[in-house]
């Protein structure tokens, strides 16, 4: 990822204000039992919640390249006795967690701060089952008075054509607050 990813600091209860993350996995179907890939996962503002939903059946993975990150998501995992999540640091570009595995592949505001994000998501195709899902939650090509320069955001259409050109089908987009849009394909 770029220098970019750390644009602005957002506390975890100031963003939970705008944007609900257990409210956005349910909306993507996370459910009890899945495994879900947090790429890029940052504080784990998505994988602690997932990690909740997806139960002890479940698995999450989360992968950022920052170290500094992973110790702060598993400081907090081990206080709330969540043992069901597996973190790696890595690029997003060379980790692949597991082959068909996983129920959803999440990116959450991060496809556009990837130094490949084609190779990202060819690299989600081949971690994600064949019934599975990849989401890609992101901002608004908009100005804001909150996240990172518009002029390094991804546009909807572009966002689709990474994700499409990576052997997925686009089935859902939709906004997701005021910031965001929320995309959703299949594997094809």
């Amino acid at each position: 990822m770029n220098a970019h990813r750390n644009w602005h600091y957002i506390d975890e209860t100031t963003r939970k204000e705008w944007q609900n993350p257990e409210a956005i996995l349910h909306t993507i179907g996370l459910k009890p039992g899945f495994i879900f890939v947090d790429a890029g996962c940052g504080d784990g503002f998505f994988t602690l919640p997932a990690a909740r939903l997806a139960g002890p059946a479940g698995k999450v993975y989360g992968i950022d390249i920052s170290s500094q990150a992973i110790d702060r998501i598993q400081k907090k995992a081990e206080n709330e006795g969540l043992v069901n999540i597996k973190l790696i640091v890595g690029k997003a570009e060379e980790t692949v967690p597991c082959s068909a595995c996983a129920d959803v592949v999440f990116f959450g505001n991060v496809l556009h701060d990837f130094q490949n994000p084609f190779e990202v998501v060819n690299n989600a195709r081949s971690i994600i089952k064949p019934t599975g899902k990849l989401v890609n939650l992101d901002w608004k090509k908009t100005p804001t008075d909150i996240g990172p320069p518009p002029a390094i955001r991804f546009d909807e259409a572009t966002a689709i054509r990474i994700i499409e050109s990576s052997g997925f089908k686009v089935e859902t987009i939709k906004e997701s607050g005021k910031y965001h849009y929320l995309i959703i394909g299949k594997p094809v």
